[in-house]
């Protein structure tokens, strides 16, 4: 019964993110008091992922190990410099252009892994490449935010770095090696986490809202159409990549979702942590609307 209700939550994800978006811009007092622990909740967040990962979601990778490198290439060769080129084209702000870099600078998203389920794409696969870049995030992340965001800010490698191996890496390692010797324990809660990592999620979203209340009245539309642009082509040069890589169609699907589908909760919370709460919004922009879009591939893929 308590894994029926977490996992009736977590499908509600959408509806929680715009609701706590509303509660942060309404009542910003109400989310901005919890902002010096958010690494600390982002860190529980990973911590109860690593609760939910199966020593059999590695096999993939020692199985066929090219194909989940050729993916997590794509996602870390497409999205950042997506980032930066609509960024430019569009003339954005420094801090919004940062942002937006970021956002394409971030590991693949977790919620990407429900979504192939629903677009009946190759789930595994999908669990491989989000493990897979989540890994290589601490490097991949910092390099390529400092290398395209360098004409706007100079962003510290070894700061973010040391930030994402904190949040992420560490309280991921923590959360296999307690399922591995707490295995049947964990069983019978294993939904709380992807319905705590929901609620999180939507958290981030609220907070920044939140934080940029007055911001956001001053903001043109420019930065809905960089977010729609980053995710839209996003989605696209995935599925291409696919065909480059002659995927079948499940791998192709997945493909285009991974690389369409950012950590941007990760990435807002290193933009509020090391760059300015402006630079967060696309993060949590990007966070909701690819929710939306991928919801809706998936609904047409089920289909077909």
């Amino acid at each position: 019964m308590f894994n029926k209700i977490c996992d009736w939550f977590t499908n509600l994800l959408l509806l929680w993110v715009l609701l706590v978006c509303a509660i942060g811009f309404i009542y910003p007092s109400a989310l901005i008091i919890f902002k010096p622990y958010l690494d600390y909740f982002f860190m529980f967040t990973m911590l109860g992922i690593g609760f939910v990962l199966n020593p059999e979601d590695f096999i993939p990778v020692i199985k066929k190990p090219h194909l989940v490198i050729l993916g997590t290439f794509a996602q870390f060769l497409i999205m950042p410099f997506l980032g930066w080129f609509f960024a430019l084209i569009l003339n954005l702000p420094k801090d919004l252009a940062v942002g937006l870099i970021l956002t394409g600078s971030a590991p693949g998203a977790m919620a990407s892994n429900v979504i192939s389920y629903l677009a009946k794409a190759d789930v595994a696969y999908s669990i491989a490449l989000t493990t897979t870049s989540t890994f290589f995030a601490p490097v991949l992340t910092p390099f390529f935010s400092s290398f395209y965001a360098k004409a706007y800010i100079d962003i510290k490698f070894l700061p973010m770095f040391l930030s994402i191996i904190k949040m992420v890496i560490i309280p991921l390692f923590i959360g296999l090696t307690i399922k591995h010797f707490a295995h049947e324990k964990l069983e019978k809660i294993k939904s709380f986490f992807p319905a705590f990592s929901t609620l999180f999620i939507a958290f981030i979203c609220g907070l920044v809202v939140a934080l940029n209340k007055n911001y956001l009245m001053q903001v043109s539309f420019i930065i809905f159409i960089a977010v729609f642009l980053v995710n839209f082509f996003g989605l696209i040069l995935g599925y291409f990549a696919g065909i480059i890589y002659r995927f079948d169609t499940k791998r192709k699907r997945t493909l285009s979702l991974e690389v369409g589908m950012q950590n941007a909760g990760l990435g807002a919370v290193l933009a509020l942590k090391h760059i300015s709460d402006q630079s967060a919004l696309p993060c949590a922009l990007f966070a909701v609307w690819c929710i939306v879009t991928a919801t809706i591939l998936a609904q047409i893929w089920s289909k077909r």
